[in-house]
């Protein structure tokens, strides 16, 4: 995704080159990379936890999982040729979403609970990225049985 277009990403133009130069580094990291990063800096810098508002996730989420079924057709279709997959979190029964979110929690490293909340109440949502075929599928069959439903790109 390229964020250069919105207007909070002109101001870097004017910024210092050694943040610039961050900015583009973080901008490449992976969804694990970034929660790995996010994880390193409030231990480094003792960041607290704060609570945020949910009220705003599932308005957010609603375009995206309106376009999910369609762009998640063309995916399954290549899936029998790809070594490894993105698992994507779609949807979740709401009955077992506290199963999901421990669940999720132990897949993300360094995750807390109150990340993996934000993080399985932001759905649809890319949960890990560049995942062997075996263990995708292991992955997929095991959150499928507490109730989500998952796709593989």
């Amino acid at each position: 995704m390229d964020f250069r277009n919105f207007s909070g990403a002109r101001s870097l133009n004017s910024a210092a080159p050694n943040v610039v130069e961050i900015v583009d580094r973080i901008e490449k990291l992976t969804l694990l990379e970034t929660a790995s990063l996010i994880q390193e800096l409030k231990t480094r810098l003792n960041i607290q936890e704060v609570a945020m508002p949910v009220a705003a996730a599932p308005s957010s989420a609603t375009p995206a999982g309106a376009a999910a079924p369609a762009a998640a057709a063309p995916a399954e279709e290549k899936a029998p040729e790809q070594t490894e997959f993105k698992v994507k979190l779609e949807k979740f029964d709401a009955a077992a979403k506290a199963k999901i979110i421990r669940e999720v929690k132990n897949i993300i490293p360094g995750a807390n609970l109150v990340e993996a909340k934000k993080f399985v109440e932001s759905v649809p949502k890319v949960l890990k990225e560049n995942v062997p075929k075996e263990e995708a599928e292991k992955m997929k069959k095991m959150l499928e049985e507490l109730g989500a439903t998952i796709v593989l790109e």
